[in-house]
Formats: structure tokens, sequence, C-alpha cells
């Protein structure tokens, strides 16, 4: 053998040994960055890797998730929370972007809650979370659970997590549909014919400081999840927001007092019922879709122009909610106040689809328009003066 042909087969040794090990477990992420992992809805600055620890600040509340999708497999990692009642979780079988009107994915929830957060509990009431496990579905996921439950929640069979700021070891196991979890070396907790099968890996962010390592996988064989049993693929979103300021965004001058930061929310403040600047961002977008959710107050007046999206540039609303004068309206028979919606605007020339949806509505509102102006330009949001809370917005090509 030659001396290359040597060094070649001596360096695909040491990528196999990297790669899985005598178990069949490969690592999820490399020590050194957040490489196969997509930042779903959080602050760059929210994760973090040193020294093979992956950390969370917590803040904004949102997802880090795989790059890929995975079916079934055994999924092990470390974690501790680094103050009392610190809320995390590992989301499985997830989708590739929040579900609409939350900025959790879709999927089933492994809980990572420290033993701090009980002061949350309510001793009058039935039990409804705990602090060892639990294993649910969230958003429109669905599970029959294991064991003592509370609805789809599955609740541990034993209490074997460790507070902060000591570690704990999970080994998640997804096959088939059904799901459980071993806390510290024992299963716990779990459920069966959760929907969907197939989907996305995620950590969570929820307002405290957590740390991961040594995350690992291990596929197992395929059982023919179908499409339909599968979380929709990732289509290119990248999400405007990061819930912690503006940047990527252009706030008017002078308009600082009316637009908010609060969280995953983005809030317009302003009461004055006079007509504002739009928000604009500064990504734009030619042909493709726009995704934004809202929330009207109880109290608004659906016969006036409540909420609108700009596109393009365009100062005057492409979509309007309320009443009054837009290319595409959502007027007060199609839109109820006080609930979340999700808007997907889809752009191809000068022509646009929008689509509303209410949180976990089978039937969404459509209308196509034609659209005049700009064929290319920013997003915006207008200020039409009366309360409006905003979140997840995303855009693709």
């Amino acid at each position: 053998m030659k001396p290359t042909t040597l060094l070649c087969a001596f360096a695909f040794s040491l990528t196999s040994i990297h790669a899985a090990d005598d178990e069949g477990f490969v690592l999820m992420f490399n020590g050194k960055d957040l490489s196969g992992w997509v930042n779903a809805n959080c602050a760059p600055e929210t994760w973090s890797i040193k020294d093979g620890v992956v950390r969370c600040t917590g803040i904004p509340t949102g997802a880090m998730r795989t790059e890929k999708q995975y079916e079934n497999f055994i999924m092990e990692c470390e974690w501790r929370h680094l103050t009392s009642g610190g809320n995390s979780g590992v989301f499985i079988w997830g989708s590739p972007i929040s579900a609409p009107g939350v900025p959790f994915l879709r999927g089933i929830e492994v809980q990572v809650l420290d033993h701090g957060y009980m002061k949350h509990a309510d001793p009058k009431k039935p039990r409804w979370f705990t602090t060892h496990g639990d294993v649910f579905p969230i958003h429109g996921a669905t599970m029959e659970p294991h064991g003592d439950h509370n609805g789809q929640r599955s609740f541990p069979s034993e209490e074997r997590s460790k507070p902060s700021p000591e570690w704990n070891h999970y080994r998640i196991t997804g096959n088939n549909g059904t799901l459980t979890l071993a806390v510290n070396g024992k299963v716990v907790s779990g459920g069966d014919k959760c929907f969907w099968r197939k989907g996305y890996l995620a950590l969570e962010s929820e307002g405290a400081p957590v740390e991961f390592r040594n995350v690992r996988i291990k596929e197992l064989p395929s059982t023919g999840a179908t499409a339909a049993d599968s979380a929709p693929l990732d289509q290119g979103w990248k999400h405007l927001y990061n819930g912690l300021d503006f940047r990527g965004w252009t706030v008017p001058f002078g308009a600082e007092a009316r637009w908010k930061t609060s969280n995953w929310n983005l809030k317009l403040e302003a009461t004055d019922g006079q007509e504002g600047t739009p928000l604009w961002s500064e990504a734009e977008i030619a042909n493709g879709e726009f995704i934004a959710d809202f929330q009207l107050l109880k109290s608004a007046n659906l016969n006036t122009p409540c909420a609108g999206f700009c596109v393009r540039g365009e100062t005057h609303p492409a979509v309007l909610v309320g009443t009054g004068k837009a290319p595409i309206v959502f007027g007060p028979d199609k839109v109820k106040l006080g609930k979340w919606y999700r808007l997907r605007l889809k752009l191809d020339g000068k022509q646009a689809t929008a689509t509303l949806t209410e949180t976990q509505d089978a039937n969404p509102k459509v209308i196509e328009a034609t659209l005049e102006g700009s064929t290319k330009g920013p997003v915006g949001i207008a200020d039409f003066g009366t309360p409006v809370t905003f979140a997840n917005f995303f855009v693709r090509d």
C-alpha cells in the first residue's frame, strides 16, 4: 500500500471513530460551534457552545432545532439549570418553525424543569405538571400517554431528577410513534401513537439559563413514516424578529414609544387612533412568502382598520384587517377579537395569495389579489394607532 493510501485509510478510520462510537451513537454537536442546528426563532446570542457545553440564555422564548428530520432514534443528553425554577425542554418530531400564536415548535415536548418551579403549583387544584420528566404533545400534536397522566400529559412513575445546579441524564427513545423517557437511568414516562412521528429535534429556550452536554443520537431503522405522519420539511424560512430588539427592522423616527419588543412578541402600543409610518424590515422580498402572527385586543373595533401588512416597500397595506381599502381585506366576518391568527402571504409577480388561519383552525380563509407598485422591497407592519400584538415573522424567497 502506498504511503498516501495508508494515510487516507488512517484518516477515514479517525472520521469513522468520531462519527459513531461502539454503540452506534453520533454526537449532535461538534463541540466548537452550532453546525447542524438551526436557530428557529431566537436571537443570535441566545444559543452558544463552549468546551462542548451548549449554553442557552433562556431569552427570548423559542427553540434551536436540527437541520435534518428524524424518525426512529435513541437520543441522550445531559442538562442542568443554572437557576432555581428554570424551565426548558427537548422537542421531539417538531415542526420547522414555531406554531401559530406561540413561540414553540409543534411536536412532543420532553420537559426539562427544575424543582424550584413547583412554587407555581396550586395545591388545591389537580396535579398538572411535575419536575421529574413529563412528556406531552403541544400545539396540535397528539399522543396517548403512558401511566399516570393529566389529559395527554404523561407523568413520571418515579421522581428521579436532581435540582439545580446538578446535571441530569435523559435517554429519549422514539420508535414507530412510541416515545419513552429515561431519567437518570430509568424509564419513567412516555406515550404511544404520537402524531407526528417524524420531524425535527429541538432544544428549548424558556426564560432561564440552561446548559446541555454530551448530546448524542443513534438512528434506528425506519418504520415507514409517510408524509402525512411527518412534520413539514423546512422550506427555507428565515425569522425576522429576534425577540430581544429591533435588529433587522427600521423603527420610524419619533415612533420609538409606539413599538415595543416583548420577548417573542412585538407590540404596537399606540392608542391615539392616528395612522403612523409602517415598521419596515431590512430584508426584502420579491417572489416568495411572508408569515406573520397577530392578535387584536378584545376591545378593538373591526369597523375600522386595525392591523395591516405592507409588502415591497409600498406604504399602503396590501393586507388589511378590519374595514377599509386594500387589495386584500379580512373584515369582521373573518376575524375574531382576542384570537391569534397566522397570515401567510405568497407573492408571485403582481399576484398575491393571502391565507389567514386561526390557531388550530382547519378552515383557513384564502383571498387572492393583484398588487400594484414595486416588485421587490421590504415588508412592513402598518400603524393605525391601535394596539396590536405581533409574533413569528418569517420570510423566504
